[in-house]
């Protein structure tokens, strides 16, 4: 996964190559999907919620620059997989799920497999997580209508935020740097993510 998929589309950082070699990948996707899991797609983990391609988790992984005493936002909890990667790069990692079944199963997973400088939230992530703002590095992993308003305001100066923004079905995955209080934004390639739901995201199917 990690020689055919990421390095060679140009990931080349070994401290987060390493990483995605050492994360057991398979034990965060649904059971009757192990035989799939290092393959170079997304998989459904239900509630219509997706564990995205590895490529992809590698990477956001990298644009969010991290150097290993950040504390990181992670909105969209998923299976849990990205957090489990991202808390081996970063000092803290909170993450945000608002579907309570897909964050209690993450929750027990990241906890059973040692990772323990993470911590699973329940709520609306078009929100941030006020209680622990600010935050060094934001990752989302759903695609939004536009950037929340909350996420700008809880990311701490120099701060990087990487989220997907555009249509339900299509969009632009972006960096943004808060810099001197500005805000500067970088495109960075076409994605496809599914719909961030919440205040400031899409409104629920």
């Amino acid at each position: 996964m990690v020689d055919e998929q990421i390095r060679k589309r140009g990931i080349r950082s070994p401290r987060l190559l390493e990483v995605l070699e050492r994360v057991p990948r398979h034990l965060f996707v649904p059971e009757e999907l192990v035989a799939y899991a290092y393959e170079d797609r997304a998989l459904g983990i239900g509630e219509g919620q997706t564990i995205s391609q590895p490529y992809m988790v590698a990477a956001m992984t990298h644009y969010l620059e991290l150097e290993g005493n950040e504390r990181v936002l992670e909105i969209g909890a998923g299976s849990g997989y990205q957090a489990a990667v991202l808390s081996a790069l970063a000092n803290e990692v909170i993450s945000v799920e608002n579907r309570p079944p897909l964050a209690e199963a993450a929750r027990q997973r990241l906890a059973a497999l040692g990772y323990s400088n993470t911590c699973v939230k329940i709520g609306d992530g078009t929100l941030g997580w006020l209680d622990a703002a600010p935050f060094d590095a934001i990752l989302v992993a759903a695609a939004a209508p536009a950037i929340p308003s909350p996420l700008l305001e809880q990311l701490a100066e120099g701060g990087r935020l990487v989220i997907p923004v555009g249509q339900s079905d299509k969009q632009m995955l972006l960096r943004i740097r808060k810099s001197a209080g500005q805000i500067l934004e970088e495109k960075l390639f076409a994605c496809q993510f599914v719909p961030l739901r919440g205040r400031y995201g899409w409104p629920d199917a």
